[in-house]
């Protein structure tokens, strides 16, 4: 119950779970969640102060996020803005114009004085967000809090630009004032960072720390307390020689080792060897210290003696500790670290403009940027409620509710094999927040009853700790099952079905987990009706039970599709065992899984020599060092239609290079290409064109285009709180799992005009509307040929259409991978089309292409069972080299 991919486990006669108290291993391979999770991908867990002293050898001025990195970061605003250029050149731009006073970002910053080279992107977008929260939910911050707000207002955009870059570090560790940089935006860094180290007093508040569920405690300085400053000073704050010595450069280390005489290796063990000197040296030439007070000469007889002793050796400690210390301090210089109860402010301050607790530089500056782009983006109503939050107290506690979430899964998902003990921390946990859940749960639901609309609120609960507190029973309900509690696993699961608010998603996997329990361990739990006397009687009774909730669950609109399969079968089984008649059985016959079909294509292929690698490259090679084999799984093939009619040479830089068509050789300086090379799938789309189909190599980009034409109106229907911009693409709830039920009137509506085969008619009407504009849609790629659109449309089958259609709109985030690789069609012809005089309906047909050792993913086996299901063919392609041409 992991992950809405995840099997149902088994029943002991299947070998589940052999043994009571050992715990499989969580798959290494888990589904990827979306921000609204909530869950930082972490690998341990949070303690106390965010206090990650960086190892200065890597203390560089800015930070880096690679793709892979910022994309599992985005949050909804970013999912929702156009791509934007984000790099230092757009930046730059922005930067110039805005000095220039070309720029006008947002009418309530217009009072603030804007000078050339006092201007920045990250500036404008931190108090762009600050101003926005402040003059819509200013309700959510107390006195001090506000006081804070004030102070910042006055600091000088110096200290300003210092504090947001830091704080774009999303760490609260030292930096050294002489490495810092920023020497081209900042004139004089020592005054900033003495305007951002000044301490206020704090007047008093009516605020108080608050107890939240599942908490062992509150955070370490969760409050600003008497006063406050926006930085620490290094010579207030590090005292210790552990915190010291962590901010030497190696060379910097190794300099301090040799005058304490002390050796390493690296820089970890000089740093053990001078820790460890510091508590065995006697002497380091103190004033403070004399002969007599040595080890020898300080040990006495008696308890009293003995605490002087003690004492008097701690004291020499802490003196040789200082020694060290102030040496450090003297070759690092001034250090700032902004201070934590400030830096959490801030970040509340960010998520509930962001509605999200996780936020990167980019989506600090995309917001900005998108304001500036020339781009068209559909007509619909911003909407940006200030009642997300309705009190302060329900924002802290959604923000303890995360923490909570966290610590289960850092102890189900990141820190390995989960123990006894560890599991039964996530039960402490779970009943604990249960009672609370409970609460909560009433609460949301009388205002779907009396105060929402039909579908409002939804994106509104992703932000409440409800939201959080039901991920967190549905992990306590896996652990129940995994104690073998499967009553109370029972009980809980019956609860999360009862509610329809949170974790809709998910809801596919409870139907299947509650109906395996009926199945096999119910009748030892709970009463069976009177006349079941044997235990035969009551397995039966249960079964019927089962068979029932498998047949709600099917019937459930908020049933994902993708779990129908899953629940067929069960039912299928259940009626077998209960020798159900034949003619009472259910039929599923029209959503029967087929095998994909299988072709094998045999093609040219390409093999340059291996490359050296890059341990052997450069000032590292070695005469005797072996090339190592290239490690891209990408193959290189000759396109067959340039095989056998190659084009002649001078027309080859005339032609396409796109994916709609046979690509060109793609001509690198390091290795000359030959006429026609191409990757496997487009090979296997020429022989497929060789056959009579037109097709890309799209993968999930067509489905998504389809997706965006046939729903382009439904996407921007007015709903409160999605839009909040007036630069997306798309609403906020698109990629969570609230957009399908808070549309699911419109939706359903739409997916029946598809099975009626009207896909042509929306297309044609979306093309009217946008296609002349080329307006900002999600997903939407105006390069595909509309007349290629429309033959699609005819060609889909229409209620094969519309089951696909369905699945992109329950999980548009997940479902944007694995689908196969090429997506192929026949075009309807008519017979006076035909030269034989007979027409044919259209046909389309999806290729996964695989070659040699290549496996299908989770993913792209639940794609195929979803075509498969619809009645939609998929086939298999598999590329066979039946000549290797080296090439080098």
């Amino acid at each position: 119950m992991l992950g809405s991919s995840k099997k149902i486990p088994h029943p002991r006669s299947t070998k589940y779970d052999e043994a009571e108290e050992d715990f499989a291993t969580p798959s290494p391979k888990r589904q990827k969640r979306g921000l609204s999770d909530f869950v930082k991908k972490t690998a341990s867990p949070q303690k106390g102060r965010r206090e990650a002293v960086p190892d200065s050898d890597d203390d560089g001025e800015e930070i880096v996020y690679d793709g892979e990195a910022s994309k599992a970061r985005q949050t909804d605003i970013e999912t929702a803005l156009p791509p934007i250029q984000t790099d230092q050149e757009a930046i730059e731009a922005y930067e110039a114009s805005r000095a220039a006073g070309e720029l006008d970002i947002d009418g309530r910053l217009d009072q603030r004085k804007w000078e050339r080279g006092k201007s920045s992107i990250y500036v404008d977008a931190f108090n762009l967000a600050l101003e926005t929260v402040l003059d819509e939910e200013s309700h959510l911050f107390d006195e001090g809090e506000h006081d804070v707000f004030t102070k910042w207002r006055g600091l000088s955009y110096e200290a300003q630009y210092l504090y947001v870059r830091l704080f774009l570090r999303k760490t609260s560790s030292w930096h050294r004032v002489s490495r810092l940089g920023y020497h081209s935006d900042i004139a004089d860094l020592p005054q900033a960072v003495l305007d951002l180290q000044v301490t206020h007093e704090l007047p008093s508040t009516s605020s108080q720390v608050q107890d939240n569920p599942g908490e062992l405690e509150a955070p370490e300085d969760a409050s600003l307390g008497d006063r406050y400053c926006f930085a620490d000073r290094s010579e207030d704050c590090i005292k210790d020689l552990e915190e010291a010595s962590s901010l030497l450069l190696l060379d910097e280390l190794k300099a301090i080792a040799k005058d304490a005489k002390v050796q390493g290796k690296n820089k970890k063990e000089l740093l053990r060897a001078l820790r460890r000197a510091s508590g065995k040296q006697t002497g380091l030439g103190f004033a403070s210290l004399r002969r007599s007070d040595t080890d020898d000469s300080t040990v006495s007889v008696g308890s009293e003696a003995d605490d002087e002793a003690r004492e008097e050796r701690i004291s020499r400690r802490e003196n040789r500790d200082k020694h060290f210390v102030d040496k450090i301090m003297a070759e690092t210089g001034p250090c700032i670290r902004l201070s934590l109860p400030t830096l959490k402010l801030f970040e509340r301050v960010h998520l509930v403009f962001y509605r999200s607790t996780e936020w990167t530089e980019k989506s600090l500056t995309t917001i900005i940027l998108a304001r500036i782009a020339r781009w068209n983006f559909p007509s619909y109503i911003v909407s940006r409620s200030a009642n997300i939050f309705p009190s302060r107290a329900l924002l802290l506690e959604f923000e303890a509710s995360v923490r909570t979430q966290f610590r289960v899964d850092n102890i189900l998902e990141f820190s390995g094999t989960p123990t006894t003990d560890t599991l039964q921390t996530v039960l402490e946990i779970f009943e604990q927040v249960y009672p609370r859940w409970k609460v909560l749960l009433a609460e949301e639901q009388h205002k779907e009853d009396s105060i929402y609309s039909t579908g409002e609120g939804a994106y509104l609960r992703r932000l409440s700790p409800a939201w959080v507190y039901t991920r967190i029973i549905h992990k306590g309900a896996y652990v129940l099952g995994k104690f073998k509690h499967h009553a109370r696993e029972h009980e809980v699961l019956v609860e999360l079905l009862n509610q329809k608010l949170f974790h809709a998603a998910r809801r596919g996997d409870w139907y299947q987990r509650k109906a395996l329990l009926e199945e096999h361990y119910m009748h030892l739990h709970l009463p069976s009706p009177p006349d079941c006397k044997d235990i035969e009687a009551k397995k039966k009774h249960w079964k019927r039970i089962a068979l029932r909730t498998c047949e709600i669950g099917l019937e459930d609109q908020l049933t994902h599709l993708i779990h129908h399969h899953d629940l067929q079968k069960r039912t299928v089984k259940l009626e077998k065992s209960l020798k159900v008649p034949k003619r009472a059985q259910h039929d599923f016959g029209h959503v029967r899984l087929t095998k994909p079909l299988e072709r094998t294509f045999t093609g040219v292929q390409i093999v340059r020599p291996p490359s050296l690698s890059r341990q052997n490259s450069g000032q590292n090679a070695t005469p005797n060092a072996k090339p190592m084999p290239n490690r891209s799984t990408k193959t290189i093939w000759i396109d067959p239609a340039f095989e056998h009619s190659p084009p002649k040479l001078e027309k080859v830089e005339d032609e396409l290079t796109d994916d709609t068509k046979p690509p060109l050789l793609k001509r690198k300086s390091s290795a000359p290409s030959l006429i026609g090379e191409c990757s496997v799938e487009l090979m296997c789309l020429s022989h497929y064109r060789a056959l009579g189909y037109k097709g890309y190599h799209s993968e999930g980009r067509l489905l998504r285009t389809l997706f965006a034409h046939l729903f382009h109106d439904i996407l921007y229907l007015y709903i409160p709180n999605v839009f909040q911009t007036a630069y997306q693409t798309c609403p906020l709830d698109l990629h969570t799992d609230a957009f399908y039920p808070s549309r699911i009137s419109e939706i359903n509506a739409r997916l029946n005009e598809l099975s009626n085969g009207d896909a042509g008619t929306i297309l044609e009407r979306c093309y009217a509307e946008h296609g002349e504009k080329k307006t900002c849609i999600v997903g939407l790629d105006w390069t595909y040929e509309p007349s290629d659109l429309a033959e699609i449309c005819q060609s889909f089958p229409p209620a094969a259409l519309a089951t696909v259609m369905k699945v992109m709109a329950q999980e548009y985030a997940q479902r944007g991978g694995g689908v196969p690789d090429l997506f192929l069609w026949k075009p309807r012809k008519s017979k006076h089309e035909d030269g034989d005089g007979e027409g044919y309906e259209g046909e389309v047909m999806f290729a996964e292409v695989k070659s040699e050792n290549d496996r299908l993913s989770d993913t792209q086996r639940m794609w195929i069972d979803v075509l498969s299901g619809a009645g939609v063919r998929v086939e298999l392609c598999h590329a066979v080299a039946g000549e290797v041409r080296m090439q080098g």
